[in-house]
């Protein structure tokens, strides 16, 4: 049975097409089609098709703190910003570090239906790093698990982390570490520089990033396994990947859109709504991640989606939670600091959107190219639209975005999954 018919879409930003959609899978690509009777029809406008994005970082909150997020909120948001899946992090209550929690995760995503959640497993028992959580159980579950991370939290014993390494190679998984030295940030609230000496406030060094990171990349080296980087942020932390790299060791990075877009500049009047972990930084560290991303010793853009109940974020600097949303506004940052300037065409916007986020967490059916026989999952994106940022009209139960009142580039018009539409012109296609 055919189900879809995408009209006038350009795929990767090239001459405009028809797809036509069986069982959903892409079964016909070419001008002039026809739809056969009871077809649905999707007539792009001349929208730039991209492989459907994929976030390896996201936190959607449930179970345990659902005043700030549900899966199904976090998955509305998703679908809207052009995600069909989304890597959810364990730091709930009760933690994700069991094949209980994560096939929790795992039912409740596909329940809601709108893109596939896949829950992260924890590498420690309740992320208090000193033993390590049942890798494999959670590995073999429904939930499929193939990545870990104590995600919020550094696994800052070595040996622990070693262990994981191990252990997650074996299972053909990644270990996605939050590269973070604790002894270095203790009572940290703002980038060590000017900005946070001028304001007060007690900064969190670049070094504590620096050294976690090239640390991590010899111990993925000794165990042959797949390490992960979450959320980069200093320049020199690129130095450390790029001679990893070029030493064979199988590392990946990601960086948030907000540490290509803004800067600790922003932190003057303590607004919380600019306090995330790792903090924002220097223009010149926003600088290198932008063409590091370009090169591509950064391997991803991911989220790190991180709703906050009012009463988390309405407060004083030192007692707000660190964290921001991302899932709506995640292509247009990347608009603005990646593709207007030239440094990614829409390929590159793929590549580090969908194929690479698609490969690093294994997952067959994501990422995939556009052509026949491929699945239809796929966003559309208006690259003309403006359009103003208002954290109360985002789909997320909070409201906690950097970007309130900020006019950003590119609009998600569509999303389609395995041949479905799950948003459409700013709403959820239930």
């Amino acid at each position: 049975m055919t189900d879809l018919l995408i009209t006038n879409a350009r795929p990767y930003g090239g001459d405009p097409t028809d797809l036509l959609i069986t069982d959903g899978v892409v079964t016909t690509i070419g001008t002039g089609r026809s739809a056969p009777d009871g077809v649905e029809v999707l007539d792009a406008g001349g929208a730039v098709l991209l492989p459907g994005f994929v976030d390896l970082h996201v936190h959607l909150r449930e179970p345990g703190g659902e005043e700030s997020e549900t899966i199904e909120t976090g998955s509305h948001a998703a679908a809207l910003g052009g995600f069909t899946a989304v890597f959810a992090m364990p730091n709930t209550d009760p933690v994700a570090d069991s094949d209980v929690v994560v096939e929790h995760v795992w039912r409740r995503g596909a329940e809601i239906g709108l893109v596939d959640v896949h829950p992260v497993g924890a590498v420690t028992v309740g992320l208090g790093g000193e033993r390590l959580a049942e890798l494999g159980t959670m590995a073999n579950s429904r939930a499929a698990v193939r990545m870990f991370s104590d995600d919020g939290r550094c696994v800052n014993d070595p040996l622990i982390m070693r262990r994981a390494l191990e252990y997650a190679s074996a299972l053909d998984a990644v270990v996605a570490q939050h590269a973070e030295d604790h002894r270095l940030t203790a009572g940290a609230q703002a980038h060590e520089g000017a900005v946070a000496a001028r304001l007060g406030l007690t900064g969190w060094p670049a070094t504590a990033e620096e050294t976690i990171v090239a640390r991590d990349c010899a111990l993925a080296r000794e165990a042959r396994a797949r390490l992960h980087v979450c959320h980069i942020s200093t320049a020199r932390t690129i130095e450390v990947l790029r001679a990893a790299k070029a030493q064979g060791v199988q590392v990946s990075a990601e960086v948030t859109p907000h540490h290509l877009l803004l800067t600790d500049g922003r932190l003057t009047g303590y607004d919380p709504v600019n306090k995330v972990n790792p903090p924002l930084r220097t223009a010149d560290d926003t600088r290198a991640m932008r063409e590091a991303l370009a090169e591509g010793v950064i391997d991803v853009v991911a989220t790190d989606h991180a709703p906050h109940a009012a009463q988390y974020k309405d407060t004083e600097w030192q007692a707000a939670k660190p964290g921001m949303l991302g899932l709506q506004t995640a292509l247009s940052v990347l608009i603005e600091t990646m593709v207007e300037p030239g440094l990614l065409d829409w390929y590159g916007v793929a590549r580090v959107l969908s194929e690479r986020p698609a490969e690093i967490g294994r997952l067959a059916d994501q990422g995939r190219p556009i052509a026949e026989g491929e699945p239809a999952t796929f966003a559309l994106v208006d690259p003309d639209a403006v359009w103003t940022v208002r954290g109360a009209n985002l789909a997320s139960k909070a409201a906690n975005t950097p970007y309130e009142g900020m006019r950003l580039p590119g609009a998600v018009v569509a999303t389609v999954l395995r041949g479905r539409i799950t948003a459409r012109d700013g709403k959820v296609q239930a």
